[in-house]
């Protein structure tokens, strides 16, 4: 990466940190996704914390979904239950748990969060329930303000996201949002966080890098 791209991805993060501040949330930079896992198990993710999770290419680019596998962390995996008794204990864990980890689809110039949903089964953990919300968003994320985060969900991230996903929908086949009420459909909830009540419960890393959708 050009180093003029680097000092830019450093100075914009930090403009946004300050932003997440006034937010009531905290923010971290790291120019690389190394070194983003070493924070990760270095400050939030050590021996005894409860860890659930939304789905994330970021975090499995970032090597944090692997790091879980062989951590001392109580994982919560929402995949493992088979069968809805079951299901209705994880999402009780899932909502107490210590850390619930996720990207952002989108993060303005300001600090506002932007997501959608399908089920919500990100969204909702975000909004309400485990103790603390750690985010990891490449700087490809960032976004002028909150309609362009929404259009860009819709436009660049939803539609690779169908296709990962193996959804019929309107995006998986054109490359573009549909507006689409399919029942594939995995923009059914948008959420925009403009204010955490909890000061510091929501913890943003901003990696210089290019990571997820």
């Amino acid at each position: 990466m050009l180093e003029a791209k680097k000092k830019h991805y450093e100075i914009l993060a930090g403009k946004i940190i300050e932003k997440l501040s006034l937010r009531n949330m905290e923010g971290y930079y790291v120019p690389t996704k190394e070194e983003a896992l070493a924070l990760v198990k270095e400050k939030f993710l050590v021996k005894g914390v409860s860890v659930a999770w939304g789905g994330s290419m970021t975090l499995e680019e970032t090597g944090v979904m692997d790091y879980l596998k062989e951590s001392e962390c109580i994982v919560y995996d929402r995949m493992s239950p088979k069968t809805t008794e079951e299901e209705k204990v994880m999402k009780g864990n899932i909502i107490n748990a210590d850390y619930f980890l996720m990207s952002t689809n989108a993060i303005t110039l300001d600090g506002e969060l932007v997501n959608i949903d399908g089920r919500a089964n990100r969204v909702s953990f975000l909004c309400y329930g485990p103790e603390k919300v750690l985010i990891l968003a490449g700087m490809n994320k960032v976004v002028s303000n909150v309609q362009e985060g929404i259009d860009r969900v819709r436009n660049i991230a939803s539609p690779p996201n169908a296709l990962r996903l193996n959804r019929q929908t309107p995006c998986a086949a054109t490359g573009r949002c549909g507006d689409c009420l399919s029942r594939d459909c995995i923009c059914s909830q948008i959420v925009v966080t403009r204010h955490s009540t909890v000061p510091k419960r929501i913890q943003v890393v901003l990696i210089g890098e290019e990571l997820g959708f």
